[in-house]
């Protein structure tokens, strides 16, 4: 079985992140959708609404499983017998620091790296710009799934 995990904060998923799960799915028979845990992060979510829009926003799929972990990625790809992380690019950024984590990842494991282009129009988007547009009490419908559910005013 080809499994990947897909690490993120996902506070909260976007689109963007949804194009590369799916698109994943193409590539791997299950992919585990990581939601890192830091303590020195602070969220706009709780880790459990995170987790909820994920799993709703993928009900009816049996390829990918939702979970949380703590510590290093590829520790926790070792744990769930996982052969490849998945990761999304936007941009040349993106690549570069990218390139940094796969490379100190493959040196600490044998875990590979799979990295998509995020499709043209989903690549703006970011959870940070979202988080933003939340702050800002502007409109995400067409960031997010419509399993975000967006409290106004707070």
């Amino acid at each position: 079985m080809r499994r990947a995990v897909f690490p993120g904060s996902f506070d909260p998923i976007t689109l963007g992140h949804y194009d590369i799960i799916e698109r994943g799915l193409t590539l791997f028979d299950e992919v585990i959708l990581a939601i890192g845990v830091n303590a020195d992060k602070k969220y706009m979510f709780s880790l459990e609404e995170r987790k909820q829009f994920i799993e709703e926003a993928f009900k009816g799929e049996p390829r990918i499983k939702v979970m949380t972990y703590k510590g290093l990625t590829v520790d926790f790809c070792k744990k769930q017998n996982a052969q490849f992380i998945l990761r999304g690019l936007r941009n040349p950024g993106d690549f570069e620091f990218e390139k940094a984590i796969a490379h100190t990842n493959r040196k600490m494991s044998e875990i590979e790296t799979v990295f998509l282009l995020t499709s043209s129009g989903k690549s703006y988007i970011s959870s940070s710009i979202v988080r933003d547009v939340i702050r800002n009490g502007g409109d995400v419908s067409g960031l997010v799934p419509d399993t975000v559910k967006v409290k106004q005013n707070e």
